[in-house]
């Protein structure tokens, strides 16, 4: 290959230092696990998913020896196991998560094949996820914060660590590939793309993910990525090339991708017959085996024919021991899957900036006003400034945030103040604003990044689904804590793709807590909440309240924090309750003018004010909520669904919803003005059921 790229075998350099006997011991242990699985273990049950490392497992190891950095970091898939090995994960933990015993990577809770390792002191494996291509943008956030650490916060280990991420063939076609390699590249970060190549995306050829089946070749002249590509199972190749691969990127501070061929030699899980192969094929994928190359490569060079049996032996004898160990492992207690969804106060091992021993400074709920009357806009543009000033770790990023200022002005004169390094603009990928959130969550920083209109957060609905369950399925050994800033809704027009509320999406997200203020005092509170809190947060900017007269308020203090899940009573009475959030509160204080009416601001939906909600239906004996989404699966059904369960004896009239048609958000203004629910049509709601 030509310009960048390297296929290294330099006959007549020095040997690559490399503990062989190492090699061979986390290879055979692999070995061992994958036949004890595929023999036993899943034929008993005992295990459900099984995913062999056969044939990846050599050179994955040989990597795995390299990772030695202070703060390097490594993202894996389901096929990755010999590398946690090469790591040091102990194998009872690995055959019993993946029995779904009680401890190791997730106390049950995930497939054991989706690995994670906290280990502040070495190489962590970042928490793996199910979904292929998943792990790119994380591993890319990892290895910005890695420079940001080193070049802002002055950390010389910071500066000698790398971020590497491993990945089939078949995931150079996602779009998490093609994000990260655009942030890895165009910001120069130290990140390895290892690309183990084996030829097949489950049943589809490697042909069908890149043209030509080698994606190694089709980016030989992609600019700031230097490439290294070979056979993943010659012994003397891939570690020559694994060793020059890992010393580039640590040593230049630059990508690199690393791919190298290996077969797979069993199907893509237990129960795949690989019937889409020829025998021709699999004949030469066995005899391509990384194993017998390894024996023929240390024997009798480096080890004796007995030394090799005894290290087998001893490998084998390992596996017993740990699955004995490991089905002795009681099942966890099944309430206790309930737990970690949220910050319950023990305190996760690695991500955000708790665990590094940050306190957040105290806060206040009593406002105190002062000054002239702030617009959303202003209100939130301080308490980002503030915050920024006064945690170092904190950093603002997305689509037109920097010298623009961000679409809607709330970030504007920040990055001139704070640099470029804490306040910067992204590529056009909300998989990549949010996946490298969830790295820089995870590498101990504080992000905050924005998404420029609540519709375009679809394409990172991967990303931030995987971020709110990691808490979860970590069992709380790691969690991602971000503010994610998304303006929503109608403004002084409509259209199907800037002005979606669509918030109930996020509440049905486990993990993520939810605001959506109506007024730039709740705003200030919750956003600064949001910041110093330690779990993520989806914070909900609507567009017709940011500049809105009404919404208007008085700066409430700089240490003014509201509490998630306290509702305010914006209006008194006794005829009915009326509940409601953002865009429709003083749509709804409009309507209720004159009648005697409980008017409540939830302010967060998740988590909701169940108890003010309820205590207000025990007086007024009606309820009605307004919302701007559609009504079909809104979230006032919930809302609805719990007054009917939990008050239903308190009750004199049904509970009534008044929300936007099930249509997309229409752009003439009279359309608009029609769909979402308007005063007249608020005032005429409310007044049929007070008289029911």
């Amino acid at each position: 290959m030509a310009g960048n790229t390297a296929r290294i075998m330099r006959r007549n350099a020095p040997e690559v230092a490399v503990d062989w006997q190492a090699v061979l011991r986390h290879m055979a242990l692999s070995r061992a696990l994958d036949a004890m699985e595929e023999t036993r273990l899943v034929p008993e049950k005992k295990v459900l998913y099984q995913f062999s490392a056969r044939g990846h497992d050599m050179a994955q190891i040989l990597l795995g020896l390299r990772l030695d950095g202070r703060h390097d970091a490594v993202c894996g898939y389901y096929r990755s196991r010999p590398l946690l090995l090469s790591l040091g994960v102990d194998p009872e933990d690995a055959l019993g998560s993946a029995m779904g015993r009680a401890g190791g990577y997730s106390d049950g809770r995930d497939i054991g094949v989706v690995f994670n390792h906290p280990n502040p002191n070495g190489a962590t494996a970042l928490p793996m996820c199910g979904g292929v291509g998943a792990q790119y943008t994380p591993t890319a956030g990892w290895a910005q914060a890695l420079e940001f650490h080193a070049r802002v916060l002055g950390s010389a280990e910071h500066g000698k660590s790398i971020a590497v991420v491993l990945g089939g063939d078949g995931s150079v076609a996602s779009n998490g590939f093609w994000s990260a390699l655009t942030m890895a590249t165009t910001q120069r970060l130290p990140m390895l793309f290892y690309i183990e190549d084996n030829g097949f995306g489950i049943s589809v050829a490697s042909t069908m993910q890149t043209p030509g089946g080698n994606i190694a070749a089709n980016l030989a002249s992609w600019r700031g990525l230097k490439i290294f590509a070979g056979d993943g199972t010659d012994p003397a190749e891939a570690v020559q090339l694994t060793a020059d691969a890992v010393a580039y990127v640590r040593e230049e501070r630059a990508p690199a991708m690393l791919r190298l061929t290996v077969p797979r030699l069993q199907g893509h899980s237990f129960q795949d017959t690989q019937a889409y192969k020829s025998e021709k094929l699999v004949q030469a994928e066995r005899a391509r085996d990384p194993w017998d190359k390894l024996k023929a490569f240390l024997v009798p060079s480096r080890m004796t024919a007995a030394e090799w049996d005894e290290m087998v032996q001893t490998a084998a004898e390992t596996a017993e021991a740990a699955r004995f160990a490991a089905e002795a492992r009681p099942v966890a207690e099944p309430t206790t899957v309930l737990r970690h969804v949220f910050d319950d106060g023990e305190m996760q091992q690695m991500g955000g900036l708790r665990p590094a021993g940050w306190e957040p400074p105290p806060m206040s709920d009593t406002p105190r006003p002062e000054g002239q009357r702030l617009n959303m806009v202003t209100a939130i543009r301080r308490v980002l400034e503030q915050e920024l000033a006064s945690n170092p770790r904190m950093v603002v990023f997305g689509e037109d945030v920097g010298p623009k200022g961000g679409v809607h002005a709330v970030t504007l004169g920040l990055q001139d103040k704070f640099g470029g390094e804490r306040v910067f603009d992204t590529s056009l990928s909300e998989e990549g604003i949010i996946g490298r959130a969830v790295g820089m969550a995870l590498a101990g920083l504080l992000p905050v990044p924005e998404i420029q209109f609540r519709k375009y957060s679809e394409p990172a609905t991967e990303q931030l689904n995987d971020c709110g369950s990691m808490r979860w399925r970590t069992n709380n050994r790691f969690a991602a804590p971000m503010v994610v800033r998304m303006p929503v809704g109608f403004f002084k027009c409509g259209d199907p793709w800037h002005s979606q509320t669509n918030e109930v999406a996020f509440i049905h997200s486990p993990g993520w807590k939810v605001a959506a203020p109506s007024n730039a005092e709740d705003a200030v509170g919750l956003l600064r909440s949001a910041l110093r809190g330690n779990d993520p947060v989806i914070f909900l900017e609507h567009r017709a309240m940011l500049d809105h007269p009404w919404a208007r308020r008085p700066w409430p203090g700089d240490d003014y924090g509201l509490p998630f899940g306290k509702a305010r009573l914006v209006a008194e009475g006794r005829g009915a309750t009326l509940v409601t959030w953002g865009g429709m509160v003083d749509r709804c204080l409009e309507a209720a003018n004159g009648l005697s009416v409980d008017v409540i601001d939830l302010r967060t939906l998740m988590p909701w004010d169940r108890a003010a909600v309820l205590a207000s239906v025990a007086r007024t004996h009606r309820c009605l909520i307004v919302h701007e989404d559609l009504q079909t699966a809104g979230f006032g059904a919930e809302i609805a669904a719990v007054v009917a369960s939990e008050a239903f004896t308190a009750l004199d009239a049904p509970v009534e919803r008044l929300t936007m048609p099930d249509i997309p958000s229409p752009h003439n203004p009279a359309f608009l003005n029609w769909a979402v629910p308007s005063v007249a049509a608020i005032r005429a709601k409310l007044e049929d059921l007070m008289g029911f």
